[in-house]
């Protein structure tokens, strides 16, 4: 049975949904803001999968276009977390790369920032050559984790939106959030505070050819920051004497231990 708007889900202020909640038009999912939407939640239009404000995405969580993979902020990729196009691999800045972590294109190896390479080359730190390729370099050092939580995407829920983003954002009504997406520089800083500790800072700065400015002016993060994640307080140990301390200080002493 339909509405009068030809609607045959619930509480519907577009027309011809199947779905629920939904203020765009022709939706089988729910909550969507755009149109033709299979999945939830999605501000673009026609998408299968969720949390799109891009269109025509099979994955969830993209803010460009036709991907079947997640977190894409480009388009027609298969792939996760690409910023390029046309990726069946991962995190790729490039385009049309089989291959992972890509700045060039059309490349079935990884870590390549040339055209049509199907090894690795030397791997280059800080703009200088070092005696590892990646893979050589990745058995013998590790990346912190805070590298790889760089996320140019996340989904708003309602009831963590400021009045501005209200604002900015109305389709939040129907979708009951939006699809926030940061600067590639804001989404490393918040990787930054949220995870990398004192062991993280310390391989950062451990890395072969490391050079504070080059990394600043990649990820916006300062040599004043690291070094701050870096700094440590220790628990300087004192000889006691216990014939010295009277009753009281002892009881003191065994209170605070047993907080």
């Amino acid at each position: 049975m339909t509405d009068e708007n030809g609607n045959s889900g619930d509480w519907n202020s577009g027309d011809y949904n199947s779905g629920y909640f939904n203020s765009g038009d022709k939706n089988l999912g729910n909550w969507n803001s755009g149109d033709y939407n299979s999945g939830d939640n999605n501000s673009g239009d026609w998408n299968s999968g969720d949390y799109n404000s891009g269109d025509e995405n099979l994955g969830d969580f993209n803010s460009g276009g036709k991907n079947s993979g997640d977190n894409n902020s480009g388009y027609y990729n298969s792939g996760d977390n690409n910023s390029g196009d046309w990726n069946s691999g991962d995190y790729n800045s490039g385009d049309e790369n089989l291959g992972d972590f890509n700045s060039g294109d059309l490349n079935s190896g990884d870590f390549n920032s040339g055209d049509f390479n199907i090894n690795q080359p030397k791997f280059r730190l800080f703009n200088k050559d070092t005696e590892y390729t990646k893979s050589e370099f990745l058995k013998k050092y590790d990346y912190p984790l805070f590298y790889f939580n760089v996320k140019l995407t996340k989904w708003i829920f309602e009831s963590d939106m400021t009045t501005t983003e209200k604002e900015e954002h109305p389709e939040y009504k129907t979708a009951h959030g939006y699809l926030k997406t940061y600067s590639y520089k804001e989404a490393w800083r918040i990787s930054f505070d949220k995870i990398c500790d004192k062991v993280a800072a310390e391989k950062t700065v451990n890395l072969p050819n490391f050079d504070y400015d080059i990394f600043e002016e990649i990820t916006g993060i300062t040599k004043a920051m690291l070094n701050k994640k870096r700094e440590l307080n220790p628990v300087k140990n004192h000889d006691i004497n216990l014939d010295d301390l009277s009753k009281e200080s002892l009881i003191n002493i065994i209170k605070k231990l047993s907080q």
